[in-house]
């Protein structure tokens, strides 16, 4: 279990966002009204530091469990049981494929293998030798080719490309074993920015996706790194596809959140002006994401996603009392955006955890004020 919370911190957008997003958008300096070191976190009712989780950005204990027997016991078939009872149309299920590509890559990167040594991952590679059909088994391996990718080399080289054409290879064979599940289509659009696939090519790999499950948040996200400025399109058409995800988002989704991502990724290098979180660019899109975590299922598997990002702009944008709501939603797992970009989740989390509950103390606010 303990490479679980690398696993899980790369898990949903590992290879959606892993190679493009920068570390150092966390480290910008903050102006509080308060002293956060005077803050306790503890008397809201939140873990300390310490206990937080930082393998995922919320609970999924059936994962947990079997990726504990999985590991435990290098035997596959507890992983192929969770999926084939896993909705092919949902969210949960993508986030399930990405965390056991991701513990077979960091097994295999934490033990490589040798003469007297069984490489890691092994339970994948047998899984798919003894169950070539097996849908799930083949989804989890284009996953994991593409992570190696990400993970092994650099884009651009002789060997990123040779692996990205092997992973491009693997999500046609899942696809043929499983025609109605998007998730082959999904994991392709990483190989699509790796590839740089031409607009046409990738406007028919998306038209795809959108055939089969055309509200999937993992699908969209990943097609906004597609169009972001570092890779093929730019600020313009990355927002531009953001806002027409959001314009067509049917209630309850939270395809309404997808322009604070768009924000989140073109943010400036460094920025030290207050006033930016309140602009009218970031306004509309925090309001939009606040609508659709207000109007999504409590049980989205994507919810948490959306409620850590928000803590980040609803903090440097002085919004205390909203960002207090979202920590008390989110706190406990901090394994998401923005805070798997740093080398200490838990202690960047924690950080902003402080300045909201500084903040909210500042302007009259207390843990007797605080709705739970």
């Amino acid at each position: 279990m303990e490479i679980l919370w690398v696993l899980m911190a790369l898990a949903m957008f590992s290879l959606v966002l892993l190679p493009v997003l920068r570390r150092r958008r966390i480290g910008v300096q903050l102006v509080s009204p308060g002293d956060p070191d005077a803050a306790d976190p503890a008397n809201y009712g939140f873990l300390r530091q310490e206990e937080l989780d930082i393998r995922m950005p919320g609970p999924d204990a059936d994962l947990l469990n079997v990726l504990d027997v999985v590991q435990r016991t290098q035997d596959y078939r507890a992983a192929s049981q969770l999926l084939a009872g896993t909705d092919i149309e949902g969210e949960t299920r993508w986030q399930r494929v990405q965390a056991f590509a991701g513990a077979a890559s960091l097994e295999l990167q934490q033990r490589p293998g040798g003469v007297s040594e069984t490489p890691g991952g092994q339970w994948l590679r047998v899984w798919r030798a003894e169950a070539p059909k097996d849908a799930g088994g083949a989804a989890v391996h284009a996953e994991f080719l593409v992570q190696q990718a990400w993970r092994t080399s650099t884009p651009g080289t002789d060997d990123f490309r040779i692996i990205m054409e092997e992973a491009r290879s693997a999500c046609g064979d899942a696809a043929l074993l499983s025609p109605g599940d998007p998730i082959p289509y999904v994991i392709e659009l990483s190989v699509a920015r790796g590839l740089a696939y031409s607009q046409p090519e990738f406007e028919k790999l998306w038209l795809k996706i959108l055939d089969r499950a055309p509200s999937h948040m993992g699908a969209h996200l990943a097609a906004l790194h597609y169009w972001c400025e570092k890779w093929h399109g730019s600020r313009e058409t990355a927002y531009s596809f953001a806002e027409a995800a959001a314009a067509r988002a049917p209630r309850g989704s939270l395809l309404a959140a997808i322009p604070l991502f768009a924000v989140f990724e073109h943010l400036p290098e460094v920025n030290l002006v207050r006033s930016f979180y309140q602009s009218e660019v970031v306004t509309k899109a925090v309001h939009g994401a606040l609508y659709a975590v207000h109007a999504a299922r409590p049980d989205d598997p994507m919810l948490a996603h959306v409620r850590h990002l928000l803590v980040l702009f609803l903090v440097r944008g002085e919004r205390w009392s909203e960002a207090m709501d979202q920590l008390v939603h989110v706190d406990g797992h901090v394994g998401a955006l923005p805070w798997t970009l740093t080398h200490d989740p838990a202690a960047d989390y924690a950080i902003y955890r402080a300045l909201a509950v500084a903040g909210y103390e500042a302007n009259g606010g207390s843990p007797a004020t605080l709705s739970h």
